[in-house]
């Protein structure tokens, strides 16, 4: 590992990788390189967070993928700060001019309108009410949520027109909204995942710094569980030599605190998100940055990303069938019979009739 004061803590990327939609790049040149002392300053002070007001005209994304349940991803925030260092959604910052890097958990856009855009598309003439994903690329609960409350409001909006939703976060953070959670719950509208990549508290805290502690996580599980709120837990994504075999005890796990289904996908470092990844690997678990790498190749035909639906998130050859083995033999074990429930989508119309009689 790099001496500690080089390390960025609580940062999940140590780099900033080029932008590959930027053909341009300025250099910097220096006359006096930092010392130690000046370079744990500059890590400091490039470690705060900027959060940028963006103003979409839409904020519905229809989802065509065929390996995806959901009809359309909803983003409050692009960027995210949780940094976790495997994440695929990194490279969506390149179309920002960013950095999927240091840049994409720095500086994250702020939609605060997301509310009101929402509430315009169910008013639509035509709208079918379908699974709307929170969210689909990036945290909808990361820590700025606790300020601007967008998360919050979009939820108030699928209450008030019975609007299916499905929310997936790392962050316990979601608790706070159990009001709104509940009343959702009570007419199978919504399902909430907990993503848990590990049950090692120390590896998750260089792995996905910001996130919640699998201890909040698992009782944050519980707490839903006791109050009629499903949950899946996402065990992803599973890295070879690193926290692949943790996904029997994930599950064993998770069952006992209340899960109502666990789904795992296999890590797929897409463009620069390998170029991040590789860097982090090799400065945090230098004995094994070779095998990582190696086996999460042997996951998707000799690469360390497959893009083809049906595969890239499952993986294919003799390690991918492995883990599949794993989770199949665990989820008949500990999680059988156990499902999320259907949602109901027939309310909707009811709802938003009674809203356009207002006018």
């Amino acid at each position: 590992m790099e001496e500690k004061n080089e390390y960025i803590k609580g940062r999940g990327a140590q780099i900033n990788t080029e932008n590959r939609f930027i053909k341009k790049h300025t250099e910097k040149y220096y006359d006096d390189l930092p010392t130690h002392e000046e370079r744990e300053d500059l890590a400091i002070n490039n470690a705060k967070t900027k959060f940028i007001d963006v103003h979409p005209k839409t904020i519905l994304n229809k989802v065509t993928s065929p390996d995806l349940g959901f009809g359309y991803s909803m983003n409050p925030y692009q960027g995210c700060e949780h940094g976790c260092i495997y994440c695929y959604a990194r490279n969506s910052h390149e179309y920002w001019d960013f950095s999927p890097g240091l840049d994409f958990e720095q500086n994250i856009m702020v939609k605060k309108n997301a509310h009101s855009l929402l509430r315009d598309a169910f008013m639509k003439k035509g709208w079918e009410p379908t699974t709307i994903m929170l969210s689909g690329n990036t945290d909808c609960y990361q820590p700025i949520e606790r300020k601007m409350q967008i998360t919050r409001k979009i939820l108030e909006v699928c209450a008030e027109f019975s609007h299916p939703v499905s929310i997936i976060t790392k962050n316990t953070m979601i608790e706070r909204d159990m009001d709104i959670l509940q009343e959702l719950s009570k007419d199978n509208l919504v399902h909430v995942t907990l993503s848990l990549t590990t049950l090692n508290e120390d590896l998750k805290r260089i792995m996905e710094p910001r996130t919640a502690s699998v201890r909040n996580i698992l009782r944050t599980l519980e707490t839903f569980a006791k109050n009629g709120i499903p949950v899946n837990i996402n065990a992803a994504p599973m890295i070879p030599a690193l926290n692949d075999h943790e996904l029997p005890k994930i599950i064993k796990t998770v069952a006992g605190y209340g899960a109502s289904r666990v789904s795992y996908i296999v890590v797929r470092l897409n463009h620069e998100v390998a170029t991040i990844f590789e860097d982090w690997i090799r400065k945090n678990f230098p004995d094994r940055a070779e095998n990582v790498l190696k086996k999460t190749k042997y996951l998707h035909g000799g690469n360390l990303f497959d893009s083809r639906y049906g595969k890239r998130m499952s993986g294919e050859g003799i390690f991918a069938e492995m883990i599949k083995k794993q989770y199949q033999i665990a989820m008949n074990k500990y999680m059988s019979g156990r499902s999320m429930p259907a949602f109901n989508k027939t309310l909707f119309y009811q709802k938003v009739n009674k809203q356009m009689s207002l006018f």
